[in-house]
């Protein structure tokens, strides 16, 4: 938008941008979930044991935060790249 050529600045601005994304997605998911929706990704979840089902009932049991914390683990990711 500022008209930098810079591959780095490129790179980083890819990783802000998906850790970005990440954390809308966690954001939006007590949202969704009362409109019957969720949009993590499932092999997370099936990880931890926790369905759709859990969401959509908004159970705060410890395996579902634990998939919050994996996905949002991955948004801390993105960021340690940038700095």
């Amino acid at each position: 938008i500022l008209g930098v050529r810079d591959i780095h600045a490129d790179h980083a601005a890819s990783h802000i941008g998906k850790a970005q994304g990440i954390v809308t997605c966690l954001r939006a998911t007590p949202y969704h979930s009362t409109r019957q929706k969720v949009f993590l990704p499932m092999d997370i979840c099936m990880l931890h044991g926790v369905s759709q089902e859990d969401f959509i009932r908004g159970k705060q049991e410890k395996n579902v935060r634990d998939v919050i914390y994996n996905i949002a683990s991955q948004a801390h990711i993105h960021l340690e790249h940038v700095r």
